[in-house]
């Protein structure tokens, strides 16, 4: 009689096994973009290489509309709102003190270069720090170098700033607008058309990329560059992490294959291709290009100096051992991948 119960038992045992190991998990992904961004593509990009490469058994559903604006992003993740998401991490102040390493001017020209070395350093130094507690990161990255835009005049010296009014997004690049007396408004990249169409600012502070991808090209008239770029952002791609735990092993680690330095990558060379795309369009539009002189540049040192001296008492005091030395191996990493 036991043998008959303990049969059953054990076939209904396995059947489940079997199931679970081959369950298909469908991840709600988010983007506060449009859908034609280059973030939006890259995501669903992304999410079309992850389907190939685990036979559809994980794919994704693009929501139409974002489940929160771009500051709470990180939060509707973490709660369930979706399964999948990126947000710019200086858009919660405070929050993530030690991502502000991928903020700072003259770090590189490439996007891909700068997302490749800011992924392996957060794996080396800062991921055990979990800034980004309830979350599975799957991957950090950065947009190509900031750029000064405006519609005012060209900008040939931090004087010239006076006067104009500035969108930048939040994190380090608003520090740099206070260090060299730019009258700054903080907002989230997508309210960049609407504040320069109403004239609230006179320019933005953005990679090349965003000019085109946010439609601004008739907005702007002016862009001065700085070599390595003005400042940059921190971007973490991010997914639920009870969704995360539904995966079955096997699928797991395909996605994290798919995952850290290959996503960075992937979407660095989105970002880079878009720059390229929207510096073609403002050559088309006539925009009058500046490329900042030594001097300027100088000038430009002088006052942010102080930002990465205070970036790295911050990062002692949250426990990075050495915090000028990481600084200096982020550098060298993103100068040896370009």
């Amino acid at each position: 009689m036991s043998k008959l119960i303990i049969k059953p038992l054990v076939v209904a045992g396995l059947t489940a096994m079997v199931s679970a190991a081959s369950a298909d998990v469908t991840l709600t992904a988010s983007s506060w973009v449009p859908p034609a961004h280059l973030l939006s593509r890259a995501q669903a990009d992304w999410c079309a290489e992850v389907a190939k490469q685990t036979s559809n058994r994980v794919k994704c559903n693009i929501l139409p509309k974002p489940v929160a604006p771009p500051p709470g992003t990180y939060d509707a993740v973490r709660d369930g709102l979706a399964d999948l998401s990126y947000s710019v991490e200086g858009y919660t102040p405070g929050r993530y003190t030690l991502a502000k390493i991928a903020e700072f001017p003259f770090l590189g020209d490439s996007a891909i270069a700068t997302s490749v070395a800011y992924e392996r350093i957060y794996r080396k130094y800062l991921a055990k720090f979990d800034e980004h507690r309830g979350l599975k990161v799957i991957t950090v990255f950065t947009h190509g170098p900031g750029i000064i835009f405006n519609n005012k005049r060209p900008i040939r010296s931090l004087a010239d700033l006076d006067g104009i009014k500035f969108r930048v997004g939040g994190g380090v690049v608003n520090d740099i607008g206070k260090a060299v007396g730019a009258n700054m408004t903080l907002k989230p990249a997508p309210q960049s058309y609407e504040l320069l169409s109403s004239g609230v600012v006179d320019g933005v502070w953005f990679p090349a990329e965003s000019v085109d991808g946010f439609k601004l090209e008739k907005l702007l008239k002016y862009s001065t560059s700085l070599p390595g770029g003005l400042y940059n952002t921190s971007f973490a791609m991010v997914m639920n992490p009870a969704t995360w735990a539904k995966i079955p092993k096997a699928d797991q680690a395909i996605i994290e294959k798919l995952s850290g330095e290959w996503a960075a990558r992937f979407i660095g060379k989105y970002w880079e291709d878009a720059d390229r795309k929207s510096k073609a369009l403002m050559q088309a539009a006539g925009y009058e290009a500046t490329v900042a002189d030594a001097k300027f540049v100088a000038d430009f040192k002088a006052k942010t100096a102080p930002i990465e001296a205070e970036w790295i008492k911050e990062a002692e005091a949250k426990g990075l051992k050495n915090a000028a030395a990481v600084l200096k191996e982020f550098r060298a990493e993103v100068a040896k991948l370009e």
